[in-house]
């Protein structure tokens, strides 16, 4: 890394390693809180592991729930990060294969999109994608929606100690290739495990970055 990029690493680690608090949940966007302060929001396949990477990054063990139950999160979830606060994260519902009636599945995407598209703070999207699968329809169709909302987003594969280290490349290849066809998303593919820690200082700093911006 550059003096510059080592100098954003470790503001960021610094401030990720502060005040970091729950805020509310927001099943409808008439529960939203002000629109106060610059937003980064999570968004993935159900059981991409968003709760594990926000709980890495914010150096907490629980700060965001965690379960084996795909479609766990049902609402928007805020978290105030900086004393005072610089910014909030956002968790996002899973989509994809949520165990969940259809209606409720529907009203999801539903509480999803609106959130894209009229929220002003909002700074930047993560689209995370399992490592072990790579992008699935469901990953392209949010992709297609954030490029329509005109949402600026980053591509970030979750669980990169889950396979070989030839099979992550590959994946990051075809991530990366994928990426350049979308006019919204950024060109840089970042590859992490929260488990092990990789990748998760060079993330902290992309989303300082992009509060910045």
């Amino acid at each position: 890394m550059s003096p510059e990029e080592e100098q954003l690493a470790e503001e960021a680690s610094k401030l990720f390693s502060g005040r970091v608090e729950f805020l509310l949940s927001a099943p409808q966007l008439k529960f939203l809180p002000d629109p106060d302060y610059p937003e980064i929001a999570f968004c993935g396949r159900s059981n991409v592991g968003k709760s594990s990477l926000i709980n890495a990054l914010v150096q907490r063990k629980a700060i965001a729930r965690t379960s084996v139950t795909p479609g766990r999160t049902q609402e928007l979830n805020f978290f105030e990060v900086g004393d005072p606060t610089q910014f909030r994260l956002v968790d996002m519902p899973g989509y994809g294969f949520a165990k969940a009636p259809v209606k409720v599945v529907e009203k999801w995407r539903n509480l999803v999109r609106t959130f894209l598209r009229g929220r002003v703070p909002l700074k930047r999207t993560l689209v995370l994608v399992d490592s072990r699968h790579g992008l699935k329809d469901s990953d392209r169709e949010m992709m297609t929606m954030l490029d329509e909302a005109a949402v600026g987003y980053r591509l970030v594969l979750t669980k990169a100690d889950k396979v070989k280290a030839s099979a992550l490349e590959a994946v990051r290849e075809k991530v990366v290739a994928e990426a350049r066809k979308h006019p919204a998303a950024y060109p840089q593919v970042h590859v992490t495990s929260s488990e092990k820690g990789m990748g998760i200082a060079e993330l902290r700093a992309a989303i300082l970055s992009d509060i910045r911006a």
